[in-house]
């Protein structure tokens, strides 16, 4: 696996051995970063990787100008590759959390300005999830949040629903945090 695009542009990531996990494909990330290209994110933005596996959105994020990403995963060897990642790159200031994404919404505090959530597709109530990460106080006003989910699910009516994208079997849905 490796970074595709931003100042560490081929370089490789480092993934667990036995990783567990669905990473999304390099087709996939490189049109999501195209979409993100053209959204216009602030310079420095702040990155939420929720479910962050290998951590490569973060990964491609800090590539690519973030100030600051903070990675969510329960696994331990993820989390262990994830932070090996972030020292490997120089991204200091970045973090990886050690925890369980939903319980970790509850009580979860930093500011953000772009959110990727990666869950399992089989995961119970994944419905549900883009009105907590919506509900998160740090989002700053129009906060982007994109969920990566399989194409048998739709989330257009939720509220903050802008738009989806689909490659193959995956689908992006992306939401706004309202601008108040």
């Amino acid at each position: 696996m490796r970074i595709i695009g931003g100042t560490l542009r081929g370089r490789q990531i480092r993934v667990p051995r036995h990783f567990r996990g669905r990473p999304t494909t390099d087709f996939a990330r490189e049109g999501l970063f195209n979409i993100l290209r053209s959204q216009q994110l602030p310079e420095g933005c702040r990155v939420l990787d929720l479910f962050a596996g290998t951590g490569a959105f973060s990964l491609e994020c800090l590539s690519r100008g973030a100030e600051k990403a903070t990675a969510v995963e329960l696994a331990v060897p993820h989390v262990k590759a994830i932070r090996e990642n972030f020292d490997q790159f120089g991204f200091h200031q970045s973090e990886v959390i050690r925890a369980e994404v939903i319980q970790w919404l509850k009580q979860a505090t930093g500011s953000y300005d772009l959110v990727f959530a990666d869950p399992p597709f089989a995961m119970e109530k994944l419905e549900a999830l883009p009105g907590k990460i919506l509900t998160l106080p740090g989002l700053l006003p129009g906060a982007l949040i994109i969920l990566e989910h399989s194409d048998k699910l739709s989330f257009e009516g939720q509220p903050g629903f802008e738009r989806e994208r689909r490659y193959g079997q995956v689908v992006f849905s992306f939401f706004r945090h309202s601008q108040t």
